[in-house]
């Protein structure tokens, strides 16, 4: 059946649902937040400032603005590699990026290195500068001319902008993180930016540098932010008060820092080194500052002689120290256009003569192992009750073969052209802050989308009870989330629970999901116009600019309670190399995972599609008119502490190459350019529109497959970005249900 609501028939709907609800076995409320809407943003790109390939302006633009070949951000991040670079990525491509303040300069670009922009006196620190190599380190970049060109852009394109970090990390390899403290204070709404070139910020990103100089592996700077050989400057202290710091064998008097040494037990000083990193944020900016690692299977496991991984012990330890911080994964990697997507590879390091995998070897349905893997390693933690979601990036560094304009790539999307994360900022109608939106992606209330796949979604959780003289509980629960869904904010009301936040009720309580989203209408950024050749094998004919969403999984898992340090099931490394990924693509599965690493309750309790025994049904906007989906499904009388979260994709169960006869993802080994003897899917249809390699195309409407697919045996097959267009997905964040009397969620309110 399809249904249609009007904007009034919801709230009344929504508000007799809250009635109801009131007789519910409630003990807990999530109710008096301040309003919200779930907004989208990236937080982990790149500029020539480190690695990328065009400006901070170029950047900015294509992520934010909503013109043709722009993404419409509501909210970003910049925020490149730590260590060092020679570039001034302040500089503009061309003058249709010139701002009265920051102005083209003719003969100058985003490529031109700092002291031919700004002269070699003007860097700072060791190593650089007159006689030095040129390189600025990136807290001076950040400090003195990143953060002011942002504070401006911010300003003079009213877009909520900020600057943050993609620190290479001290045992590991990448995180995504920022302290935002002093970052576009309140004065710059009113104030008067400059007609001519030269701006000076009203605010700072003077902590955030700091964390760069302390903390960040690639910096081996020892002037503590000081002028070459001075004491003129920041004279930065890095010690951590109530800690080890100064006493540790690893600290530097000098540099006033931890500088571990190399050699055997390198990864191993290195963590403790991050760790102490968790600690200064958590007491020098615990509500200013998130740490999310990145594609953090990509480097392998965790090498205590080296600087690679994470191992879920590493995860933990960063949650322990920084729970406020430290509160997520950046498991959806970007870099989803690549030979190999993600950048994750079979046998990609070198450890002593040994060659090893990306954990898991590759990804799968675009995501990392440890959050695709149901009853993984996102499970485990989540199966303790921990504060600790799922993100998403886009890694923009550029497009490969294809110049930055260009609608094809072979490695990166822009970011908001793929990959976004969906955030429930609560400004309470204010202008979108970074305090309110870091405040949001602590909370866990998001969700991450591929492709478009959706873009709104209401995943509701209450408590009801049997019997109940009429009163339908599933019919009230989703209409609460019919109005949320439709308005894009989410519920506030002490009956529920939504993404982020748990429901604490009595022993034998039922509990109602609700399930509202939306699968948008139209075409989605790609500029591939012809059939899903994944979907194609099974006699579908969808457009790849048209996803439709087949399915949506309810994953459940149980809730055991925080694992003790030092406890048997507190360590463990995933599987390496074939004993966890087979040579014909397939995994071993859970059994091979140590008991730290896996959550075996975890399971799919309900799959929702648009037929079968419990179907979707349509509901339309009040709103826009346009169309949702709702669902619900009931966990009768629960007596065990659990949580529940969601994915979905365009994909059915059991796609040659891409998904499992459950629906799961398989390993993306299939779809990788980097080994043509692996490639399976065909790419065969042959389009009046197909530009060659060398053009720049910058349409909308490639509808055969392009040059740069790879050829085997004269075929073309899917690889590249037609790869990861052909396979979207989308992952919630968790609601975590609190029975009495059983296991207590501690991480989360």
């Amino acid at each position: 059946m399809r249904f249609a609501f009007t904007h009034s028939q919801i709230a009344l709907a929504a508000a007799a649902a809250l009635a109801s609800l009131a007789t519910a076995p409630m003990v807990a409320s999530a109710a008096g937040k301040a309003p919200g809407q779930y907004v989208t943003g990236d937080f982990h790109n790149h500029t020539t400032c480190s690695d990328g390939a065009i400006s901070m302006q170029k950047l900015v633009k294509k992520a934010t603005d909503k013109s043709e070949g722009t993404y419409g951000l509501d909210w970003f991040v910049q925020a490149g590699h730590g260590g060092n670079g020679n570039r001034n990525c302040t500089l503009a491509e061309d003058a249709t990026l010139s701002t009265p303040a920051y102005p083209a300069v003719a003969g100058q670009g985003p490529t031109t290195t700092w002291t031919n922009s700004i002269g070699a006196a003007a860097i700072k620190g060791d190593g650089g500068g007159v006689g030095g190599n040129g390189n600025m380190w990136r807290w001076q970049s950040i400090q003195e001319f990143q953060y002011p060109l942002m504070e401006y852009l911010s300003a003079y394109k009213s877009q909520p902008l900020f600057m943050g970090l993609e620190s290479v990390v001290a045992g590991h390899e990448h995180s995504s993180m920022s302290v935002i403290t002093g970052q576009m204070p309140l004065s710059v709404d009113g104030a008067t930016l400059p007609t001519t070139a030269g701006y000076t910020a009203l605010g700072n990103a003077n902590a955030l540098a700091q964390w760069s100089y302390c903390f960040d592996r690639g910096d081996t700077d020892k002037s503590r932010g000081n002028v070459t050989g001075s004491a003129i400057g920041n004279n930065w202290n890095c010690a951590v008060p109530g800690s080890n710091s100064a006493a540790d064998a690893s600290w530097n008097a000098t540099a006033q820092k931890l500088i571990p040494a190399g050699g055997a037990g390198t990864g191993t000083r290195g963590h403790l080194k991050t760790v102490e990193a968790m600690k200064w944020m958590a007491q020098y900016h615990p509500n200013g500052s998130y740490y999310v690692p990145a594609h953090l299977e990509r480097a392998g496991p965790f090498n205590p002689d080296g600087n690679n991984g994470f191992n879920i012990e590493h995860l933990r330890n960063f949650n322990n120290a920084a729970p406020k911080v430290a509160f997520g994964f950046e498991t959806q990697p970007g870099h989803g256009a690549s030979s190999n997507r993600g950048e994750y590879q079979v046998k990609r390091n070198n450890f002593g003569g040994v060659l090893v995998d990306s954990v898991g070897g590759t990804t799968y349905g675009g995501t990392g192992v440890y959050g695709a893997q149901v009853g993984g390693v996102w499970d485990a933690l989540l199966g303790e009750g921990r504060n600790f979601w799922f993100f998403a990036s886009s890694d923009w560094h550029n497009r490969g073969s294809f110049g930055p304009d260009d609608r094809r790539s072979t490695q990166d999307f822009l970011p908001g052209e793929y990959q976004r994360d969906h955030v429930m900022v609560r400004n309470a109608g204010d202008k979108l802050r970074p305090q309110t939106i870091v405040d949001g992606l602590r909370t866990g209330n998001s969700f991450a989308a591929s492709g478009q796949l959706i873009d709104r979604l209401s995943f509701v959780a209450c408590a009801s009870y049997k019997g109940g003289g009429g009163f339908r509980p599933d019919a009230s629960a989703e209409a609460l989330a019919v109005n949320a869904a439709t308005k894009n904010t989410d519920i506030d009301t002490p009956r529920c629970a939504t993404m982020g936040e748990k429901l604490v009720v009595k022993p034998g309580a039922e509990i109602v999901v609700a399930i509202v989203l939306r699968d948008p209408a139209g075409t989605n950024n790609s500029p591939y116009t012809f059939a899903n050749p994944s979907l194609a094998q099974i006699g579908v004919n969808q457009p790849l600019n048209k996803p439709v969403l087949d399915h949506v999984d309810l994953i459940r898992g149980m809730v055991s309670g925080y694992k003790a340090p030092g406890s048997l099931d507190y360590a463990g490394e995933w599987p390496r190399n074939a004993a966890w990924l087979k040579e014909d693509g397939s995994t071993t599965g859970l059994a091979a995972v140590p008991a730290a690493a896996k959550n075996t309750t975890a399971t799919v309790i309900k799959t929702f599609n648009g037929s079968g025994s419990t179907p979707w049904a349509a509901a339309h906007s009040g709103e826009d008119n346009s169309t949702f989906l709702k669902m619900s499904y009931r966990i009768p009388a629960v007596t065990s502490s659990q949580y529940i979260r969601l994915r979905g994709s365009n994909l059915p169960a059991a796609v040659p190459y891409e998904t499992d006869a459950a629906g799961n993802p398989l390993s993306d080994l299939f779809t990788n350019a980097s080994d043509t003897t692996k490639l399976r899917i065909p790419c065969t249809v042959v389009g009046a529109n197909v530009p060659a390699t060398g053009t720049n195309y910058t349409g909308t409407a490639i509808d055969g497959c392009p040059a740069h697919l790879p050829v085997v045996g004269g075929v073309k097959y899917v690889a590249y970005d037609v790869a990861a267009w052909a396979d979207l997905w989308f992952y919630s964040n968790p609601i975590y249900i609190e029975v009495e009397g059983s296991t207590t969620v501690a991480g989360v309110k």
